[in-house]
Formats: structure tokens, C-alpha cells, sequence
């Protein structure tokens, strides 16, 4: 009881951040409809600097109190529970971290939209594995659920920022004809990041592939080569 009650008021100084505009908008822009990735996600409407003030005034709340906070049906307050944890984690050992890691993965059903992966994944997720085991990518990247799929590929960009390539490689060519546009563009959003620090290697990997990969994925990955490289690689 103590747990829900602490959720509650962490949900209502969420409410004090509410903004009209942004509640009108946002279940549009995360495609809540019916058939959408977001079906029946609902908003309250407040931005993600607010929601990251709450989450930074209770990050050493009890896991009991963001487990509540993760099966809300509000969106900020799973969002709010998931940057606890990355705040959390930065300040941790490393029996703590492993500790949010793990449970981390017990709560990826709820971690239910791309933002949620997006400002989790590589906080958590990404700096664990930089000095562990990777198995567990291959294990999420293998599940049936979407959202484990992307925690997978974007929890490397952590690895990629440390000059680390050799997963997202991996993972790419396993997730490269995978058929949700949010899966292709996690890849050549991560390709791309490879890129900006090894140009060679992700030519090498579009010489491979570019003629029979999504093309919303090529377009992701080459967004910051010059205009006439990328025109030569959507041709092909």
C-alpha cells in the first residue's frame, strides 16, 4: 500500500507539469490507434525535461514504487520510472547496477513505445554491457516482442560512442530485413552512429547490403554522408 501511494503522488507532481497542447498532440505523434505500435497509450502531457526533474527528485525510490509506476497506464509515469532508474544507475556500484539491470529486463513489456527504449536502453542496458556478457542482446533481439527487438539494437549505441562496433554489426545483419519501420530505422540510426566514427566500416557494410535492405534503413544510415554519396546509394 505504501508503494502505490508513493506512486500516486509521483504521478501527481507529474500533473502539475501538464500541458493542453502537448496532451491534444502527443497520442497522434506516438500513433495510439487502433492497429498503431501505440495502441491505447495515453498521455498526460508533459515534455520529457519535466517529467526528467521528477524522475531526479526520486530516483532512490524503492523497485516496488516504479514497478506501480511502470504498469500506469499514463505514459510520462512509465517514461518517469525509467529515468529514475537511468539516475540511479549512474550513481550505483557495480552490484547495484547489475541489480537495475536485471530488473530492468523484467519490465520490458511495459517499456512499451520507442521514446521509453530510446531514454532507457542505452543508460541502462547499453553501460552495463560495455564490462559484461553480451549474450543478452541476442536474447532480446531474438524475442518476439518490438520493444525488446529495439532495446537490442539501441542499447549499443553505448557501445558504439566507446568505439565498440563489433554487436551492432551483429545485430544489424540479424535485424536487417526485419519488416516494422521502427526496426529499420533503429538500425540505420545505429549504423549511422557507427559511422560518424568508422566512415570504412559502414561502407563496407552497405556495399554488403544496400541493394536489398529496407530502404527507410539505407536513408538512416547515410543521413550524413555528402548529397552525391547518399543519391549513389538510394539508386542502388
Amino acid at each position: 500500500m505504501k508503494d502505490k501511494q508513493k506512486a500516486k503522488e509521483i504521478q501527481q507532481e507529474l500533473e502539475q507539469y501538464i500541458d493542453p497542447v502537448k496532451r491534444a498532440y502527443l497520442p497522434n505523434f506516438f500513433k495510439t490507434g487502433k492497429g498503431q505500435y501505440g495502441e491505447g497509450d495515453k498521455f498526460l502531457g508533459i515534455v520529457v525535461p519535466n517529467t526528467r526533474i521528477v524522475a531526479k527528485r526520486h530516483k532512490d525510490a524503492p523497485f516496488e514504487v516504479m514497478t506501480e509506476l511502470l504498469q500506469s497506464e499514463w505514459h510520462e509515469c512509465r517514461l518517469c520510472a525509467l529515468l529514475m532508474l537511468v539516475e540511479r544507475f549512474k550513481k550505483c556500484d557495480e552490484s547495484g547496477k547489475k541489480e537495475i539491470f536485471d530488473f530492468y529486463l523484467t519490465q520490458t513489456a511495459r517499456i512499451n513505445n520507442w521514446d521509453l527504449v530510446d531514454l532507457s536502453a542505452p543508460g541502462i542496458v547499453g553501460e552495463y554491457l560495455k564490462d559484461n556478457p553480451r549474450d543478452v542482446l541476442y536474447c532480446l533481439a531474438d524475442s518476439d516482442l518490438l520493444w525488446d527487438q529495439r532495446i537490442a539494437v539501441v542499447s549499443t549505441y553505448t557501445l558504439i560512442k566507446n568505439n565498440d562496433f563489433i554487436d551492432i554489426l551483429a545485430l544489424s545483419e540479424r535485424l536487417l530485413y526485419h519488416k516494422h519501420d521502427l526496426m529499420q530505422k533503429a538500425v540505420g540510426w545505429m549504423l549511422r552512429e557507427m559511422g560518424k566514427r568508422d566512415k570504412d566500416l559502414l561502407v563496407q557494410f552497405l556495399e554488403k547490403y544496400c541493394k536489398t535492405m529496407p530502404r527507410t534503413t539505407l536513408r538512416y544510415a547515410i543521413e550524413k554522408f555528402p548529397e552525391d554519396e547518399r543519391k549513389e546509394f538510394m539508386k542502388r
